[in-house]
């Protein structure tokens, strides 16, 4: 499991656990799960994604920021989170 701290500038927007998180990197995508090993990342704008389980999932629009993951914890400071509307989204599971 990743502990979570996700923050802006003035406010926090998620502290807690999920299974995987991906993020806009500049390089592109980036995905982190269990035992990623460290990395520190810019963030460009786009769509943060955190999911709890594999039915259920935040997504969050930020304009940019940096990420870094030590540790199975995932820090990210956005320079803004636009839309404070949370799409909480079910995924169905293929068997």
């Amino acid at each position: 499991m990743l502990s979570v701290d996700f923050v802006t500038t003035d406010r926090q927007v998620y502290t807690g656990e999920a299974i995987m998180v991906i993020a806009p990197s500049v390089d592109g995508q980036i995905g982190i799960m269990n035992d990623h090993e460290p990395v520190l990342s810019i963030l460009k704008q786009g769509t943060v994604k955190i999911k709890f389980d594999e039915a259920k999932s935040d997504e969050y629009i930020v304009t940019g920021g940096f990420l870094s993951v030590n540790n199975n914890e995932v820090k990210i400071v956005a320079d803004s989170v636009e839309s404070d509307n949370v799409e909480t989204k079910s995924v169905e599971t293929k068997n």
